[in-house]
């Protein structure tokens, strides 16, 4: 159970960054531009997007979780 608990909160996580990355983009601040190399800002996008598929695919059955945790 912990290791599933575990990977809820990482994707959870990069979730989160990837939302405030796109919020970011408004004023042209998003990881693209922070000088990072070009291989490493896909993949935490490529990590961000996996995110998504994981937590689309099991955040209904897996709720309770977020709710004991607040």
């Amino acid at each position: 159970m912990m290791h599933k608990r575990g990977l809820h909160m990482i994707t959870f996580a990069l979730l989160a960054i990837g939302g405030l990355n796109w919020g970011l983009t408004i004023w042209d601040m998003g990881i693209a531009t922070w000088g990072l190399p070009s291989g490493l800002v896909d993949t935490i996008y490529g990590l961000v997007a996996l995110s998504a598929v994981y937590e689309i695919f099991t955040h209904g059955w897996r709720c309770k979780e977020c709710k004991n945790e607040m």
